[in-house]
C-alpha cells in the first residue's frame, strides 16, 4: 500500500481544522462515517467525478503510518483499494498542501499555475 494519501477539502474547512488540529470530514465524509482520501494514482479521477467546477480547494498530502488502525484499505470504484480514515484527520500547518481549483472538465488548476495530477 501507500505510504501517502490525498485529501481536497475546502479551504476554508481546512484553515478551521488547522485552528481545531483536526479534520473531521467533509459533509459527505461524515454521512459516510470516515474520511474519503485517494491514492496518486486515484486523485486526477477523484476530482474529476467529485470536484469538478469547484474552487478554493486545498490538496493535503496524508502521511498514513501514523493513523494506525483507524486507516482502513477498501475497495470501490472498479474494485481499486481506497484508503479510509475512521476518525478525524489530525491537522497541521507542516503537512505538505496545495491550493487549487477543479475546472468544469475535471482538471485540477493548482494556484502555482501547473496543471493536471502527474
Amino acid at each position: 500500500m501507500s505510504a501517502v494519501a490525498y485529501k481536497l477539502v475546502d479551504r476554508a474547512e481546512w484553515e478551521a481544522a488547522l485552528a481545531d488540529g483536526a479534520y473531521a470530514g467533509s459533509a459527505v465524509d461524515r454521512a459516510d462515517g470516515y474520511i474519503h482520501m485517494s491514492t496518486a494514482a486515484q486523485l486526477a479521477e477523484t476530482a474529476r467525478r467529485h470536484y469538478a467546477g469547484q474552487t478554493g480547494l486545498v490538496l493535503v498530502e496524508v502521511a498514513l503510518a501514523p493513523l494506525g488502525e483507524a486507516l482502513k484499505w477498501e475497495a470501490s470504484r472498479g474494485g481499486g483499494l481506497f484508503p479510509h480514515l475512521f476518525a478525524p484527520l489530525p491537522a497541521r500547518a507542516e503537512a505538505p498542501q496545495r491550493g487549487l481549483s477543479v475546472d468544469a472538465d475535471g482538471v485540477m488548476r493548482f494556484d502555482d499555475g501547473a496543471v493536471g495530477w502527474p
